[in-house]
């Protein structure tokens, strides 16, 4: 009977050292989705906060120009896109602590949850409110006498355009975060 309490414990610390790796991994997971983020949230930031485009209006003396910070909708998209991108490079801090001690870090994960949810929805707002711009920008409102301006600023529209794909990316990751930490808190 004593050799069966043995082989009884020897299973139970394999199983330990099977979660150990298994959690590790998770972590390292972790580290690798918020350095995607962080590009993804940074080069969107970049890419509109640079976005700008003259064209001559009948003379070369008089320009049209179209510049990010003429509409405040912008603007909001890069001020989030620079805090998640903030947010995410503070928070590797956490994602190492959790590579280094797999175990027991519970309530640091609480706490990383707790502040992905707020910067997905921040994100999700500065993104939703610049993809309404954009959408105006090429299609534009007859009803409203919006025109569509993309025609002529080919080179704004598609930066703009491009920088609401990469933050709509960084959501897709803080989604898989959010979800990631919850399942590995749900596990213990």
């Amino acid at each position: 009977m004593g050799g069966v309490e043995v082989g009884a414990k020897e299973s139970s610390s394999g199983s330990g050292q099977k979660r150990s790796g298994v959690s590790r991994g998770v972590a390292l997971l972790d580290f690798i989705l918020r350095l995607v983020a962080i590009i993804a949230t940074l080069a969107s930031a970049i890419a509109m906060g640079t976005t700008n485009e003259s064209l001559p209006f009948f003379t070369r003396f008089i320009r049209f120009r179209a510049k990010y910070n003429d509409l405040p909708t912008f603007t909001f998209f890069v001020v989030a896109n620079s805090i998640v991108s903030a947010y995410l490079v503070l928070s590797l801090a956490f994602s190492i602590f959790h590579i280094i001690r797999s175990g027991g870090a519970q309530k640091s994960r609480v706490v990383l949850i707790f502040f992905d949810t707020g910067m997905l929805a921040l994100l999700t707002a500065g993104a939703s409110a610049a993809a309404a711009i954009v959408y105006l920008a090429h299609k534009g409102n007859t009803r409203t006498n919006w025109f569509a301006i993309c025609q002529q600023f080919n080179s704004f529209c598609e930066r703009i355009s491009g920088s609401l794909i990469g933050s709509f990316g960084g959501i897709i990751v803080l989604i898989l975060l959010i979800l990631i930490s919850a399942a590995t808190l749900s596990r213990r």
